[in-house]
Order: structure tokens, then sequence, then C-alpha cells
């Protein structure tokens, strides 16, 4: 039942070029950091990734994407990232763009066994193209597949040593779906606590869903859009 590992090297030992890789976190907030330290000091390329963001130039996913590690990107938002948007528009990045509710439920999907499900978003736009279609209630929906991956990456505030899990506030967005969808998860905590020690009533994750587990360390928490008011005179 311990599913420790003493650092993200060691977690991520086989993690190969081409794999589908789930990674967790919104915007910048709740990245996998070590995670993706570690998989940029790997060099493993032809990565799929799945994310809600790509980071920044140079901060979270972006590293991998600066680095030429990822061949494409699944992604609801990438307005922040000139070297995504260089690369794509040089032909050298595969985008698929997707509705972030309908990610985020894609994923969910993944992690529950429903191979598919009918929504509304994206229906009669370019999203729907090729895809099939079926009216409830008279209103157009769209089939959407759910998602599954070799790999998903996530990280938590708290965990114990079973893999249970415990987010902060923005982290809880996407790591929650992307930790049941990921056929190896690995989670990294800033507190690594022994069984027992977490409320079961506040645990967000249980560790059913999670194989690997280590206790983080140097994080940056960069912010990315620093945004503050002039103080008063």
């Amino acid at each position: 039942m311990d599913k420790t590992f003493p650092d993200a090297r060691a977690a991520l030992h086989d993690l190969r070029d081409g794999v589908t890789l789930l990674a967790g976190g919104f915007g910048l907030c709740g990245n996998p950091e070590n995670c993706i330290r570690a998989i940029h000091e790997m060099g493993v390329r032809d990565l799929t990734i799945v994310s809600n963001n790509c980071g920044v130039d140079g901060e979270g996913l972006g590293i991998l994407l600066g680095a030429g590690q990822v061949k494409k990107m699944v992604s609801s938002y990438v307005g922040e990232n000139k070297t995504f948007e260089r690369l794509f528009l040089d032909g050298k990045l595969e985008v698929e763009l997707c509705p972030q509710g309908t990610l985020a439920e894609r994923l969910r999907a993944g992690g529950a066994g429903i191979p598919a499900f009918f929504t509304p978003t994206g229906a009669g736009t370019v999203r729907a193209e090729g895809r099939e279609t079926r009216t409830f209630d008279g209103r157009e929906h769209v089939l959407e597949s759910a998602i599954r991956g070799d790999f998903a990456i996530v990280k938590a505030w708290k965990g114990d040593r079973w893999g249970n899990l415990v987010y902060r506030k923005t982290s809880r967005n996407f790591n929650p779906m992307v930790a049941t969808a990921g056929k190896i998860t690995v989670a990294e905590v800033e507190i690594l606590v022994e069984p027992g020690e977490l409320d079961p009533d506040q645990v967000h994750t249980p560790g059913i869903y999670v194989q690997r587990i280590f206790q983080g360390r140097d994080y940056k928490k960069p912010i990315e859009q620093r945004t503050v008011r002039k103080r008063a005179s």
C-alpha cells in the first residue's frame, strides 16, 4: 500500500517517448512543477499532452514546449504562450482546442469508465464538424469522447503514503479529474503524511486512483499576470 517514491525522477522512471500525458493545473496554479522539471531533464519527446493550458513561456508546461518535447496539445486555453503560437503557426505543433467544461468532463468520463457523452457545447460550430450529433429536447448535441492517458501528473497540497490527496483552492479545478484518468497517476505533494492523518471527509482524490506519490520541493509557484494597485499616498 505504500506508494511513495523519493522524487519525481524515480516516480516517472518508465515514462517514454510518444506517450499521452495528462497534466493537472489551472494556468500556473497547481502545476506539478517537480514532475515537469523531471520530464524536461529526462528529455522525453513526442509527447501528447492534455491540459487546460500549456503554461507560459518558460514556466509550467511551457518548459516542455520550449524544449521541443511536445508533439500535440489538447487544451482549452492557449492565450498566454508566444512559444505555443509560434510552433503552431510554423506547423511544428499539433493542437486540438476543446471547450473548457467539455475538456473537464472528457477527463472525468475517462476516469469513470464512460467512453463518450453528448453535450450542447460546440454544436453548430467548427467543433462539431465530422462528429456525430443528436437532438435532445429540441437542442442539438455533439458526441465527445472520453480522455485517458498513459500517465497523469498532478500536484496536491497534502497527501498520505497510500495516495489520498487534498488540494487547495484553484488547484482543485483540473487536478482531481486528471488524477482519475491516467493509467499511471503520479502525485506530488507539498506535505506527505502517514495514513490516518488525513480527515477522510476532506480527501478530494481517493488513493485508489494514485499509483505513485512523492513529496515535492523547491516550488516556485509563479504568477501568470501580477496585477497590483497603487498604494494610497
